[in-house]
């Protein structure tokens, strides 16, 4: 018996309204597969419209951090999170954009203390101050970043997505959203 995608109805591809199903048909080209997260909340149309934009607009900007750096933002907050749908999409994601077979995991089990980068340390450092314990939240923890050689447009991005993915990993909870049999082999073994 398969497993399910969701606890709530999911809706294939090309139920999809047009302006989505063009938009998922490209992740879909790129990727070899539709992520089960689109087939979820395809059935609340407007709101995947929100997650796209919002998705768009802090994973896909071309400054500041790296597409590496963004995904190692969501692997950290993901796993801390406890968010599996999230760790796996993204975890290979990141092992694709860092080139690193082992980095996703290492992160994603313990982002406390893995061995990062002085600028990977302060990214993930950033991330968690404000997933893990929002409400202590300080200044405090802006200043370390910035002494590390965050920007404050950096800053900015890990704390715009670190609070994407708290939306994300809750609605992941929420649905007991299963992740793509695909996701767990990518980047790991060469593409065939």
């Amino acid at each position: 018996m398969a497993e399910d995608v969701s606890r709530f109805p999911v809706v294939e591809h090309d139920e999809l309204p047009d302006d989505l199903r063009e938009r998922i048909a490209v992740i879909a080209e790129k990727s070899g597969f539709v992520p089960n997260v689109f087939r979820a909340l395809g059935h609340r149309p407007a709101e995947l419209r929100a997650f796209l934009d919002y998705h768009d607009a802090v994973m896909e900007r071309e400054s500041g951090l790296s597409k590496a750096e963004r995904e190692l933002v969501v692997v950290a907050t993901s796993g801390a999170n406890s968010c599996t749908y999230c760790v796996v999409a993204h975890g290979a994601i990141l092992r694709i954009r860092a080139k690193d077979a082992q980095l996703a995991d290492r992160v994603a089990t313990n982002p406390w203390t893995v061995e990062l980068t002085e600028r990977q340390r302060a990214i993930v450092d950033l991330a968690l101050a404000l997933a893990v314990d929002p409400a202590t939240f300080s200044s405090e923890d802006l200043d370390a970043a910035r002494d590390a050689g965050l920007t404050d447009e950096e800053v900015w991005d890990v704390g715009a997505i670190t609070a994407l993915f708290a939306l994300s990993n809750r609605i992941a909870h929420l649905t007991a959203l299963r992740p793509n049999d695909e996701f767990y082999l990518m980047g790991r073994l060469p593409r065939g």
